[in-house]
């Protein structure tokens, strides 16, 4: 690949991660808007659920199709999955349209962001991919930041369908950048048959472990968390026994990604679990509007940014394992302050402990994305860069099912408690003037005792990713990736 093409495959992936990031935070931000709207806090999880769920089964399907079938070709298709879901969204009539339109869309999301990293993995060697995360991560910031603040505008001033309907232009020029300007390296494997069963077998394990827990305590909860024990087990013969299995198990052999993986389920957990809760906290509990809950979290994704660029500068010489712990160390601290807030806290403290949070994920996420994509060999790059990503996805869809079935428990029962009418909630949720009306103190402080138990969750989760990356291994890395395959072209 030329220079010129490089750039214009840069910028596309550039628009691609733009797009993941402000998808993310717009919605979060506009989420206690819509569901007060088209139905209740009982589907609050749900549109968040569906999405996450989607996405996350197939991540490691569309790493192992990029390996053998070229990125071009997955990332275009995943691309036109992700602007129709997004377009559907938009048009959504009932909350039961919208759940569908966002699993369609989380079909696509589920290749966009991997397919973006396994290129940034393909076209650069490990000093010039340290150099480029830091600038990714700065446009990826600038997205994130923007998102919460537009989401919030688009709420306040207009509606909430725009929040859906942003994504297509970006979405459509990245696609087209990366089509016309990518070239496929050539193949110097045969093709191995794609590994249907192992795909399926996990996205059922995956599927039915999820709505287990979204009714967790009846006895049809117990029996999907049982279906997704025995589909699990079924789904490690299946790929010890594939001959290019879609779920890599021969690379969990390794102690360096074994650690990526169980750090990135339990800070997936952490943060994307308790950051879809947080719009809520400050709209419903805080009473504030839209824009100021998009306010509140810009800080998470400053910090986020920021620690991102400055612990990739710094990898080469400080390495991956501490910046690992550091980094986690500093997302511990932020969730356990994250427990700590009330009803009558500060909007500013809140958004201090977010930020760390955000600190805490900027160090580590990429050290060890960069440090795993440096040490497999190329061939197995998007499935390694993908299951990487995957273990993110699941934990922070784990951490919105159990959150949200914790949230609704606790919830009625505070309610229950106080004899309270479980559907004054939706007026705290409901923006329009009709719902402006002078709401039972009760009410806040009972949705403000259940969302603490999100926060608690959090932190438990944040604190098993320290421990996971505590076995993180000693060592340089060494760049795997680029032997017998130099770079595509070089940055410097």
């Amino acid at each position: 690949m030329s220079r010129n093409r490089v750039i214009l495959v840069t910028i596309g992936i550039l628009l691609s991660m733009f797009l993941a990031s402000m998808e993310s935070t717009v919605v979060a931000t506009a989420m206690p808007t819509i569901v007060g709207q088209l139905g209740g806090l009982e589907h609050y999880s749900w549109v968040f659920s569906a999405y996450m769920l989607a996405s996350t089964t197939v991540v490691p399907l569309y790493g192992k199709l990029s390996d053998i079938y070229g990125r071009r070709k997955i990332y275009v298709i995943a691309m036109a999955l992700f602007l129709a879901g997004s377009v559907l969204s938009g048009q959504a009539a009932s909350m039961t349209q919208l759940i569908l339109a966002r699993t369609l869309q989380g079909l696509g999301a589920g290749g966009v962001q991997p397919l973006a990293f396994i290129l940034i993995g393909e076209m650069f060697d490990l000093k010039q991919r340290a150099k480029m995360q830091g600038f990714f991560s700065g446009v990826w910031g600038v997205s994130s930041i923007v998102g919460p603040l537009l989401g919030g505008f688009l709420v306040d001033k207009f509606t909430w369908r725009w929040v859906f309907y942003i994504n297509v232009l970006p979405g459509l020029l990245a696609a087209a950048l990366v089509a016309l300007a990518w070239r496929e390296h050539a193949q110097h494997h045969e093709r191995p048959a794609v590994d249907y069963l192992g795909a399926v077998l996990l996205t059922s394990s995956v599927v039915s472990l999820l709505f287990g827990l979204l009714e967790v305590g009846t006895l049809g909860s117990w029996l999907l968390i049982g279906t997704a024990v025995v589909l699990f087990v079924a789904l490690l013969w299946v790929e010890n026994r594939a001959a290019d299995p879609v779920l890599p198990i021969h690379l969990f052999r390794d102690r360096l990604f074994s650690t990526a993986i169980a750090h990135g389920v339990f800070a997936g957990c952490a943060m994307f679990g308790s950051v879809s809760f947080i719009p809520l906290f400050v709209q419903s509990v805080m009473g504030t509007s839209a824009t100021q809950a998009g306010i509140t979290i810009t800080p998470m994704l400053l910090g986020w940014v920021t620690a991102s660029v400055v612990g990739m500068r710094l990898i080469l010489t400080v390495g991956h394992r501490r910046l690992g712990v550091v980094g986690t160390s500093v997302l511990v601290v932020g969730a356990f302050l994250m427990t700590l807030i009330g009803a009558e806290s500060s909007q500013v403290v809140m958004m201090v402990f977010i930020a760390m949070m955000g600190i805490g994920m900027g160090l580590s996420i990429p050290s060890f994305l960069v440090a795993v994509q440096t040490t497999v060999e190329r061939r197995q790059l998007g499935t390694a860069t993908s299951t990487i990503q995957f273990s993110r996805s699941i934990g922070g869809t784990l951490g919105v099912s159990v959150m949200g079935a914790a949230l609704s428990i606790r919830l009625a029962s505070n309610l229950s408690a106080a004899g309270l009418d479980p559907k004054l909630v939706d007026r705290l949720l409901d923006p329009l003037p009709s719902s402006q009306l002078v709401i039972d103190a009760g009410v806040r402080l009972a949705l403000a005792d259940a969302i603490h138990s999100v926060f608690v969750i959090s932190f438990v989760a944040a604190l098993l990713g320290l421990v996971a990356v505590l076995f993180t291994p000693h060592g340089e890395l060494k760049d795997k990736s680029s032997e017998g395959n130099p770079p595509v072209i070089s940055m410097d």
